[in-house]
C-alpha cells in the first residue's frame, strides 16, 4: 500500500480507483492482538529468565525444582495482572515507548518484593536463592524494556511499509475534522492512515481539509468500505446535526467497520461501547466491526482446523456422492453459483448438483419448492439431508466462507430482500457459513415470505453480535445431530 498524497490538484477530483487497494500482505492494525503479543512476550521473558537463573545459580535439584517453578508461575501471573491494570498493555503505551517505562520497572520491582514477602510469610525463604531473585528481576526488567523498544521500531517499520495499518475515513468537513487531522499528524502514527474526507455537502465545501481530499459523499464511503479500503470511520459533525447523525450511523452500522464519534459530539441516541483515545484524540466508539482482533484470529484458526478435519473425515462420502450424481443424470458433479459474501462482495459458492443439467433458461433464480421437477432423484436426497452443501467445505478452505455464519443468498434474492428488510446488509459483516444459528432454529430452505426472511436475518444478526468459539461449537454440534433434515428442505 502506498501513502495517499496530502496535496491534491485543484482541477482533479480523486476517484475510488485512485485509492490504494488493500494489499494481500497487509494486516489490519488490531490493538488487542498487539497488546496480546506484547503480553505473551513479557510472559516468555519472565519464564525463560527465571528458569535460566535457576539452572545457573542454585542448579537443578529434584528437591526444590517444583518450588522454583511455582514461584516463576506466580511471578508471571502477578506481573501480567499488575501491568494490565496499570495500563501498560494499552496500545498507546506500547507505541509511545519509552513513555511509562520507569513505571514498568517499578511495578516489576514491586512484584519481586511481593514474592519475597510471600516467601518470608510462608517461612520458605530459605528454599530460595536471593541471587536468583535479584538477578531475575534485573535481567527481566532490562529485557522487557529493550523488547518494548524493538517492538515499537518493528511496528513503525511495518506500518510505514503498509503491512500493518488501519485506514481511517472522516465524515464531515468541519472544524472538528481539521482538529482531528492536525492531532493525528502531530501524533505521527503511521499505523493510522487517513484516506480522505466524506461529506454529503461536497459541492458546497472546500475540496480538501488540511491537505486531505474530500473524496465524495456517504454513498462513496460505503463503496470504499465495500472495496476494503476503510477500517475505521470517525464522524466529526456538530451535536446540533442530530437527525443527520442518526441517518449516517444507521447507514454505516451494516458495514464491517469501527464507527467513532468525536468526543464533543452527541451520543445520546447511540449505545456507547466504550470511550477511547484515537492516537491522542478522545472519541466515543458507537459501533465495532465484529470478529476483529483475537476473535477474528480464533475464527480463522477454527475454520482452517475444523474445515481440514471434516474434509479428511468425509472424503469417502464426498467421493460416493460424486459418483452417485454422475450415475443418476448427465452433467457436472458440482454446481457453482454467485452469492454475496463478506462485506457484500460476490463469491462463487460450490454445491453438489441436485437439479437436472441444461434446463430451459429461467427468469431470475427461483427457489426450489416441494416436489420441484427440476430436482433429480439423487438431488432430492441430497437436498433433504443438506448433503448438497458439503462442497462448501472447499469454500471454507479457500477463505471466502466459514464453518458457521449467515447462509449466503443468491445475488438476485439478496438484492430483492435488501430493499424489503431494514438492516439486511448487516448480515454481511462476517463471512457466510455452511451452517448458522438461523438454520438451527428452523429458518432454512425456501423463504417464500418476507417474514420468514426477516426471521432469518434476526437470528443472523444475533449470532454476529454474540459470537464466541463456544457458540460456534454449539451450532456445529447441533448441526451434526439435528441440522441435516428439516421439513422445509427440498
Amino acid at each position: 500500500m502506498t501513502t495517499i498524497e496530502t496535496s491534491m490538484d485543484a482541477e482533479a477530483t480523486p476517484r475510488i480507483d485512485d485509492l490504494p487497494a488493500a494489499s494481500r500482505k497487509s494486516i489490519s492494525w488490531s490493538e488487542s492482538i498487539v497488546a496480546g503479543l506484547v503480553g505473551a512476550a513479557d510472559a516468555t521473558i519472565l519464564i525463560v529468565v527465571g528458569v535460566f537463573y535457576y539452572l545457573l545459580i542454585p542448579g537443578w535439584n529434584y528437591a526444590n525444582y517444583q518450588t522454583y517453578l511455582t514461584e516463576i508461575a506466580i511471578n508471571v501471573g502477578l506481573t501480567l495482572s499488575v501491568f494490565h491494570y496499570a495500563g501498560l498493555y494499552d496500545c498507546n503505551t506500547i507505541v509511545l515507548w519509552p513513555s511509562r517505562m520507569r513505571q514498568m520497572v517499578l511495578l516489576n520491582a514491586l512484584v519481586t518484593l511481593i514474592l519475597l514477602t510471600l516467601a518470608l510469610a510462608l517461612r520458605i525463604s530459605d528454599q530460595f536463592s536471593q541471587k536468583w531473585f535479584f538477578a531475575s528481576f534485573l535481567t527481566s526488567s532490562v529485557l522487557i524494556f529493550t523488547l518494548r523498544g524493538g517492538g515499537k521500531v518493528l511496528i513503525r517499520q511495518l506500518a510505514s511499509a503498509g503491512v500493518l495499518v488501519r485506514n481511517v475515513a472522516i465524515v464531515g468537513a468541519s472544524g472538528q475534522a481539521q482538529h482531528l487531522v492536525s492531532r493525528l499528524r502531530l501524533e505521527d502514527a503511521p499505523w493510522k492512515r487517513i484516506v480522505g474526507i466524506f461529506d454529503d455537502r461536497r459541492t458546497r465545501i472546500s475540496r480538501d481539509v488540511n491537505g486531505f481530499p474530500v473524496l465524495g459523499n456517504l454513498d462513496d464511503l460505503v463503496r470504499y468500505v465495500r472495496l476494503g479500503k476503510v477500517h475505521d470511520v470517525v464522524i466529526t459533525l456538530p451535536w446540533s446535526a442530530d437527525e443527520r447523525l442518526v441517518t449516517i450511523i444507521g447507514k454505516l452500522r451494516a458495514l464491517p467497520v469501527h464507527i467513532y464519534l468525536g468526543s464533543d459530539l452527541i451520543g445520546y441516541h447511540f449505545p456507547r461501547h466504550r470511550e477511547q483515545m484515537l492516537e491522542g484524540v478522545p472519541v466515543l466508539e458507537i459501533a465495532s466491526a465484529p470478529l476483529t482482533g483475537w476473535s477474528g484470529l480464533i475464527k480463522k484458526v477454527e475454520d482452517r482446523v475444523i474445515g481440514c478435519g471434516v474434509v479428511v473425515l468425509l472424503s469417502p462420502l464426498l467421493l460416493l456422492i460424486a459418483a452417485a450424481i454422475r450415475l443418476d443424470s448427465p452433467g457436472p458433479v458440482l454446481f457453482r453459483q454467485k452469492r454475496y459474501g463478506f462485506n457484500n462482495q460476490e463469491i462463487v459458492v460450490y454445491k453438489f448438483r441436485s437439479m437436472h443439467h441444461n434446463r430451459p433458461r429461467e427468469q431470475g433464480v427461483p427457489q426450489a419448492t416441494k416436489n420441484d421437477p427440476r430436482v433429480t432423484r439423487v438431488g432430492r436426497i441430497l437436498r433433504s439431508t443438506s448433503l448438497d452443501e458439503l462442497p462448501q467445505l472447499f469454500n471454507v478452505l479457500q477463505g471466502n466462507m466459514s464453518m458457521v455464519g449467515p447462509r449466503p443468498h443468491a445475488v438476485e434474492h439478496n438484492e430483492q430482500y435488501a430493499q424489503l428488510i431494514g438492516g439486511y446488509h448487516g448480515r454481511h459483516r462476517v463471512k457466510p457459513g455452511i451452517t448458522g444459528w438461523a438454520q438451527i432454529n428452523g429458518f432454512r430452505g425456501e423463504t417464500d415470505t418476507v417474514e420468514k426472511m426477516r426471521g432469518r436475518v434476526e437470528y443472523d444478526v444475533f449470532y454476529i453480535e454474540n459470537w464466541s468459539l463456544w457458540f460456534d461449537l454449539k451450532i456445529m454440534i447441533l448441526t451434526a445431530f439435528a441440522g441435516w433434515t428439516h421439513k422445509n428442505a427440498y
